[in-house]
């Protein structure tokens, strides 16, 4: 890939932070419109290169504009950009997500974000009844370095009807099933960084053809869909 993220980027967020008023940024829209374009180039390329090992059918570029009704951060513009890359359902599930920002805030994180109640109590159920597949995909080395641990939001203790001493409660109590790789300023700005990017996404596919398996089948193994 020989697209890049536009430098330019960090550098306007970084007075967007400075600067977070409709004013300041009516008076710089242009300039925000031509590296939103240059981003979006960034984003599309990824979006090719997705494609080239998982089936994603669309890409969904958020808006800088906040929604700031319920929020106590009255700020009306996003610091950064985001994008998700949604992979084909009902077969494939699971998402990838790329978020830029400056002060070394960039990030990718793939997962499931907001599982619905169903597909919640099915990934636990099948925690209760066997973690040995999550586990080993967990440790496997390669993944790890590359992704860490799984994180998200989770309950303090067990959902109801569920044993809070079972061996997978670690597992079984999580709301969110998501991995997580940051990135420095610098890393972002370098020319093979969206090829480091898609490498990355690669590296989650026994991951998610492991969760879209469960999340496509009953506890018996019979395909739902």
């Amino acid at each position: 890939m020989n697209i890049t993220v536009p430098k330019e980027a960090l550098t306007f967020f970084k007075s967007l932070e400075k600067n977070n008023n409709r004013d300041w940024f009516n008076e710089h829209k242009k300039e925000f419109k031509s590296i939103e374009a240059k981003a979006k180039q960034a984003y599309n390329a990824l979006f090719e290169a997705i494609k080239t090992h998982d089936d994603v059918d669309s890409l969904k570029m958020f808006r800088i504009y906040r929604d700031v009704r319920f929020s106590k951060n009255k700020s009306p513009y996003k610091t950064h950009f985001g994008g998700a890359y949604h992979r084909k359902k009902p077969h494939l599930r699971g998402g990838y997500y790329l978020h830029i920002a400056p002060n070394n805030e960039s990030f990718i994180a793939t997962g499931f974000w907001e599982p619905n109640k169903e597909d919640l109590l099915r990934i636990r159920k099948e925690f209760e009844m066997d973690d040995t597949e999550m586990r080993k995909i967990m440790n496997n080395k390669k993944f790890k370095d590359v992704w860490g641990v799984l994180v998200g939001d989770e309950l303090k203790s067990a959902p109801r009807d569920f044993d809070k001493d079972h061996p997978a409660i670690d597992l079984i109590r999580k709301k969110q099933y998501i991995f997580v790789k940051k990135y420095t300023d610098k890393e972002v700005l370098e020319e093979d960084f969206l090829k480091n990017v898609n490498e990355a996404f690669k590296l989650i596919r026994p991951y998610f053809d492991y969760m879209s398996d469960v999340l496509t089948t009953d506890l018996n193994g019979v395909s739902i869909i």
